[in-house]
Order: structure tokens, then sequence, then C-alpha cells
């Protein structure tokens, strides 16, 4: 164990080098080599080839029990490797589910008492609004305000602890019908910002319908309400790259800050203050966990001033969807 290099044994009965040859010996074994599996350091076992006559052994003979020594290292190495990446997954994947139930017990929890907060607000302002002074009501104002950014936040966080445990079976999705019922779901947006807003042909998709409306949803919502002074102009385009799909999102607006690209998509992380945009800071984090849900990605390019394009993948129908639509 302590030679790290094969060690070769001619005749055990006349050999002076090392203690303990009797228990081969008296098996009848003569002759052979041995090689340590791993390393000095981290050391497997050995390995060894022996002969019931003495023996002179070749280089190849050494190589070859060397080979062989080196395979069987690597072979327990990859499968410990692979033991321990398999603990690692189903440790990330408890502790994400421990996550997703506290944030989801956090976020239900809260509900009741801030329904009491903003009811009691509400009082306030019907039984007092006429007594109070005018630093009062600005005070009752961003109190009722603070209450109605918080339950809009308990909403987003509920939304997104619920992204794996509440979605619905993958199938086929046609993302014109999606886009579809997200420009009547935001017709009212569209027609108060004068919006105008063009698609290419879009494909079918496998996934989660409902969240994929979602997702397509809050970009629009987002390109609408980041358009600057001018009309928003948003344009959709899908292009595909092997067996996924990649869907853009593209408008005139305000654009982000290279540097601020990655921490758009992170929970309650807002790149404007509340008085300039509304809004939780969630709305992304929600559609990059769709997204990552589905097996794509989602990113945005961007230049401040320039507009924004977010980009996202996601799977084409398999042909045994396409088997099921035709049947």
């Amino acid at each position: 164990m302590a030679n790290d290099h094969p060690v070769v044994v001619e005749n055990f009965e006349t050999e002076t080098r090392f203690s303990g040859s009797e228990l081969l010996t008296s098996h009848d074994i003569r002759s052979g080599i041995s090689t340590l599996i791993g390393t000095t350091d981290d050391p497997w076992g050995l390995i060894a080839a022996y002969d019931t006559n003495p023996q002179t052994f070749t280089e190849e003979d050494v190589t070859f029990v060397q080979s062989v020594a080196t395979i069987l290292a690597d072979a327990i190495e990859r499968n410990q490797y692979q033991n321990d990446l398999e603990q690692l997954v189903a440790d990330l994947e408890e502790s994400n589910e421990r996550l997703e139930q506290f944030a989801y017990a956090a976020s239900h929890d809260l509900q009741e008492p801030l329904r009491m907060v903003s009811s009691y607000l509400q009082l306030i302002e019907r039984r007092y609004g006429d007594e109070l002074d005018e630093d009062g009501e600005e005070f009752l104002e961003f109190a009722v305000d603070g209450a109605d950014r918080m339950r809009s936040m308990i909403d987003g966080l509920l939304q997104y602890s619920r992204v794996e445990t509440q979605g619905s079976e993958f199938e086929p999705v046609d993302l014109e019908n999606v886009l579809d019922d997200v420009r009547e779901d935001l017709r009212m947006k569209i027609e108060e910002s004068d919006a105008k807003i063009t698609a290419e042909s879009l494909p079918r998709v496998t996934g989660d319908e409902e969240q994929l409306r979602q997702v397509f949803q809050n970009l629009l919502s987002n390109a609408i309400k980041y358009s600057g002074e001018g009309p928003p102009k948003v344009h959709i385009s899908a292009g595909r790259n092997g067996t996924d799909w990649t869907v853009s999102v593209s408008d005139n607006g305000i654009g982000i800050d290279p540097k601020d690209q990655d921490r758009i998509f992170e929970v309650f992380e807002g790149l404007h203050a509340a008085d300039d945009y509304t809004g939780t800071g969630i709305g992304l984090a929600v559609c990059e966990r769709i997204i990552e849900r589905h097996g794509g990605e989602i990113w945005v390019e961007s230049e401040p001033g320039e507009g924004s394009t977010f980009s996202v993948t996601l799977p084409a129908v398999t042909d045994r969807f396409e088997e099921y639509a035709v049947e």
C-alpha cells in the first residue's frame, strides 16, 4: 500500500523484501504482480495477479496489471462521484422543497394580519377622514399605499412558491392562442397607452399553457409599462434552434443597463423607485422560475434608451405529442 508503483515478485520463497509471504506460499503462490488501485494518498485497494510457479514477468505483464488497476480506479471514482452528485441533487431538491413550503406558509400566514391592517386603515379613512389635516391625509395615504404594495408582494410570493407545486402537466401549447389571450387580458392597457403590438407566426411548444400565459403577459405588460415617453412598440418573434424554440419580445422602451440585467430576475429586485413605476419586483423572477421548469432559459439584451429584447427558450412539440394531437 505504501508503494506508488507496481510490485513484482518472481519467487516468494526467495523473496527478502517482504514479510508475511507464508499466507501466499501456503496456497501454492510462487510469484505475482500487485499494484495500488487509486493513489497512495487516497487508495481504494490493491489488485494482484499471481502464478503458482516462479515467473519472470515482462514489462507488458506489469503494464497490463497497472492498466486494469487504472480502469478500476476510474470506475470506482466515477461511481463515487455519481453517488455524491445524486446525493447533492437530492439534498438540493429537499432544501428547495422546504424553502417553497416556508415561502408559501409565510406568505399565506401574512395575509390575515395584513387584511386586518387594511381594514382598520379603511375604517380610519371613513370615520375620521374629514378630521385629518393635510399631513394626516398624506400619512394615511402612505399607509394605505404601503399595505396595498405589501398585499401585491405577498400575492407574488405565493405565486412564486407555487410554480413547481401548482403547475399543470405539459401538453402541446399553441403560442398564437396564448398571445391572443394575453392581448385580450391587456386590452385596456394597450388602448390607454396606444401601444402597437406586432407578431410573427408563433410555434406550438410543449408546456403548461397557464404558466406560459403568465410569462407572456408579464413580458408584454413590462414592455408597455417601461416604454418611456412615446407610444409603446412591441414585436414578438420566434426561431427554431434544434429541439427548442426561441421566442423574443422586443420593445422600444427605456432599456436596461447591462450591469443590472442579471439582477432583474431576482425576487423583489425592481430597478426603479415605486413612485416612478408600480410593481413588486417579482414578475420576472416568476417568469424565470416558469421557464426553468420548462427546461429553458430566459435572458435580456438591452441598452439604456435603446429598448429591450427578452428571449425565452421552450421545447418544441415532440412526435409523441403530435401523434396524440392528431388522434
